[in-house]
């Protein structure tokens, strides 16, 4: 079985492109973001790559880390980062993990034969810091990840787990959130949302983002 929403990330030690890791230990008290590849020098992991090390400032604003796993050794994910860094114009700033033996391919669950039955699949999980998994994705090798996306849903996580409410469909930060339905009281509605807000129907209520 696979890793469920709400279950603890597993922790592991793990070889990696700038040494070795204490997974649990490196993320520390921030939002973290672990995405797989199938192997080192492979086209789209290389624009994923490079693209991720280009939001490193939006990252660095959710308080974001950012590791990636590829079961190739970690010498050759150096010598891939050299390609990454040349041909997407970037530096690669976050660490990818080594994963030769498949120990965090299997906590996580990411080979999967009728796949590739050698080669993880192209996973991406959402750690909030209390280590608990917040987002799974699985995308097939032939589509690059969407990371606008990856980002909007860690604004969604964050601010829901702040206020009451939830976030309606193709939301973006600064738009009309939904109040949760279980929150009855008139008068904390008030004081939780003091700009007020409209009610479509008695389950469906909007009012402006709480934290703009």
């Amino acid at each position: 079985m696979g890793l469920k929403l709400g279950d603890i990330a597993p922790d592991f030690e793990q070889d990696s492109s700038i040494g070795r890791i204490r997974f649990h230990e490196w993320l520390g008290n921030s939002w973290g973001v672990l995405f797989s590849h199938p192997a080192d020098f492979t086209p789209v992991c290389t624009t994923e790559l490079g693209f991720t090390a280009k939001l490193k400032d939006e990252f660095d604003k959710r308080d974001v880390k950012a590791i990636a796993l590829s079961v190739d050794a970690a010498d050759s994910h150096v010598e891939w980062i050299k390609d990454i860094n040349k041909t997407q114009n970037t530096q690669v700033n976050f660490p990818i993990l080594a994963d030769e033996d498949r120990k965090v391919s299997d906590l996580y669950d990411l080979i999967h034969p009728n796949a590739n039955d050698t080669l993880t699949v192209r996973s991406l999980f959402v750690i909030d810091p209390n280590k608990k998994v917040r987002l799974t994705i699985t995308y097939p090798a032939s589509t690059g990840r969407n990371f606008n996306e990856i980002l909007r849903v860690i604004d969604s996580l964050q601010l829901t787990d702040s206020h009451k409410v939830a976030t309606p469909a193709n939301w973006q930060d600064g738009d009309e959130v939904v109040i949760v339905p279980s929150l009855k009281d008139e008068t904390e509605i008030a004081q939780r949302f003091p700009k007020g807000y409209r009610a479509v129907k008695p389950y469906l209520r909007l009012t402006p983002q709480p934290n703009r």
